[in-house]
């Protein structure tokens, strides 16, 4: 480790912030290789949709890290992919989905216990699911982990995968609250993917009890999809790990912003641990845009964030500390997007107020006929009030040149291998449809 390296990184922690947390290989689930395939195969299989139009990759492929490129995505009644996504005119979209896709990098490290913007899925061992869900007691055992409980969400979303109601059996099982069990969606769709021979062959590779004569249920759909992103997209080898494990020296401008980034800027007591996350919630007042997340009985176009969650009135307007691996490719940024620019969000962020009365409209959002104003919220002088309100974390107005710095060190977290992907993008599904590219 060079000198200079080195007493940045003490000025850092004389200031009293957290210093930088290598990751332990040990942390990150070593699947077998056929469950690994299996889940390739699904996660680019738009078979696991109700119009059987979309997949997982529509929203999160590596040719835009993990994401779409959108701020604000489209899911059902979508054609194209990344920012060249647009409205299907036999088949418009309904709304936008309410918050940007996040992207997938690190997700089956073990330290993770909640995910989704809002935490709606977390870990909880009271529950005989093993999970805290919007199913509730709906949510059926068996799925792997959190990362397993979390994937197939969206299958139950009609603005991302299921279809808009009545369009197919997924769609209106979904319309009727059949979610589980016999007969709803996750069965639905579980029995489609062992109706093809292929998949029936490769489950039972990956789940001996499968071959063995057991039905395929859902969880297998998604343990499989969950161990494939967990060993695609495992990053730790940016040129800030590779630092962290044996001392090569970062570039003279990303050691200062790494100072700065666990010292005076105080980035890193929030973003901290080996993933730089603290997986807790804050309000920050990030630009709110799009449709917000509301019941379909509602009317607003509100995004309260984790207080849809918890229901209390402190965590209005909280979201989750995002991870920062390959965060100067994931844009835009913000859970909704708001900030196509990465340096201009950082200023943003680490001075909310200013930053929100200063903002103005910069979205990537195809143009689609039909849906409701996007700025609702932010032209209402109120609501953007009530969001700025929100933010009461220590704000900091930061210099160009601290930006400049701050900029080359998150430059250090980008890990090439893991933005390409290990197995890639599969030539065909065992479905036959379509895979995009």
């Amino acid at each position: 480790m060079d000198a200079r390296t080195l007493l940045l990184a003490a000025a850092a922690l004389l200031a009293g912030a957290a210093g930088p947390v290598p990751i332990d290989p040990a942390d990150f689930p070593d699947p077998p290789m056929a469950e690994v395939r299996l889940g390739q195969l699904l996660f680019y299989d738009p078979i696991l949709s109700g119009n059987r139009n979309i997949s997982c990759a529509s929203c999160h492929h590596p040719r835009f890290a993990t994401g779409d490129g959108l701020s604000l995505g489209v899911g059902e009644g979508g054609i194209g992919l990344g920012p060249a996504r647009r409205a299907d005119p036999a088949n418009t979209p309904e709304q936008r989905v309410p918050r940007n896709a996040p992207p997938l990098f690190n997700l089956g490290h073990s330290a993770i216990t909640t995910l989704f913007a809002d935490g709606r899925i977390e870990a909880d061992t009271t529950r005989a699911s093993g999970f805290r869900t919007p199913l509730e007691d709906e949510m059926v055992a068996g799925f792997s982990g959190i990362l397993s409980a979390q994937t197939m969400f969206p299958v139950l979303s009609p603005d991302e995968m299921a279809g808009h109601y009545q369009e197919n059996d997924v769609a209106k099982a979904v319309r009727q609250g059949r979610l589980t069990g016999d007969g709803g969606a996750w069965d639905i769709i579980a029995r489609r993917v062992a109706a093809i021979p292929a998949y029936r062959a490769r489950l039972g590779d990956a789940y001996p009890e499968i071959g063995a004569g057991r039905s395929v249920g859902f969880a297998d759909i998604s343990n499989a999809i969950a161990a494939f992103m967990a060993h695609e997209w495992r990053a730790d080898d940016s040129p800030f790990d590779r630092y962290l494990r044996d001392g090569t020296p970062l570039p003279p401008d990303a050691a200062e912003g790494m100072a700065l980034f666990f010292g005076d800027a105080g980035c890193g007591t929030c973003h901290s641990g080996p993933l730089l996350s603290d997986q807790s919630f804050y309000a920050m007042a990030a630009p709110q845009l799009g449709p917000g997340k509301a019941e379909r009985f509602e009317s607003h176009r509100r995004d309260t964030g984790r207080m849809r969650v918890t229901g209390r009135d402190a965590d209005a307007y909280a979201f989750r500390t995002p991870m920062l691996r390959n965060v100067t490719l994931t844009g835009p940024w913000g859970h909704a997007g708001g900030h196509t620019d990465l340096r201009g969000f950082l200023a943003d962020h680490a001075d909310p107020a200013t930053g929100l009365a200063r903002y103005r409209p910069s979205a990537v959002l195809p143009r689609i006929a039909g849906l409701g104003p996007d700025w609702t919220i932010l032209d209402d002088p109120g609501e953007r009030a009530a969001i700025a309100r929100a933010a009461k974390t220590p704000s900091r107005r930061l210099t160009g040149p601290e930006l400049d710095r701050l900029m080359a060190f998150l430059s250090a977290l980008t890990d090439a291998a893991s933005l390409t992907g290990r197995l890639g993008i599969p030539a065909t599904v065992p479905s036959g449809l379509p895979v995009e590219r």
